[in-house]
């Protein structure tokens, strides 16, 4: 049994490890590297490009025709390359817009609440100082009124002893 949760316990933690953070940033990241990828392939074929103009296979070590417009197919590829490089970043920069967005969508929301919470947490406040000061006026009027009833049962219990001593004094001669 304890084998088994053990277990359990491990392959959750395992998961939680592996799993993936936000698919919005992985999708930024894969973007970002297509993009890279391109761009090292836009750098191999600017190599190729370089090489082309380079070589000099006519007459006297002059570049022939063929050697020209293989050089212009490559600086077609590299241009396409390029359209294609602009484009992706494009995305990604719509990628970054997005993620920005909603970080400040969210950050917004977060704060909202905040001030909403200490909205709630001052009139809660303001409640309860209300409340401790009822409480202590009708503290203070029940201990008036309690000296109030004891005043009139002493003096109660007083005219009552003196009438009292006053028939005792008068039954007496």
């Amino acid at each position: 049994m304890r084998k088994s949760v053990l277990t359990i316990l491990w392959l959750l933690i395992a998961a939680s490890a592996f799993a993936q953070p936000n698919p919005d940033s992985l999708a930024y990241d894969l973007q970002r590297k297509k993009i890279n990828s391109m761009l090292d392939q836009r750098k191999r074929r600017f190599g190729d490009y370089d090489e082309s103009l380079s070589q000099h296979t006519g007459i006297f070590g002059l570049q022939t025709k063929k050697d020209i417009r293989r050089s212009n197919e490559i600086l077609m590829d590299i241009t396409a390359t390029d359209e294609r490089i602009f484009k992706e970043i494009k995305i990604l920069l719509d990628y970054r817009t997005f993620e920005q967005k909603q970080v400040e969508t969210k950050s917004k929301d977060i704060e909202e609440s905040n001030l909403a919470f200490m909205r709630t947490i001052n009139r809660l406040r303001q409640e309860n100082q209300r409340l401790r000061n009822e409480a202590d006026q009708l503290t203070e009027h029940n201990e008036a009124k309690d000296r109030k009833y004891l005043l009139v049962i002493i003096v109660l219990i007083i005219t009552s002893i003196l009438l009292l001593i006053t028939r005792k004094r008068a039954v007496k001669p």
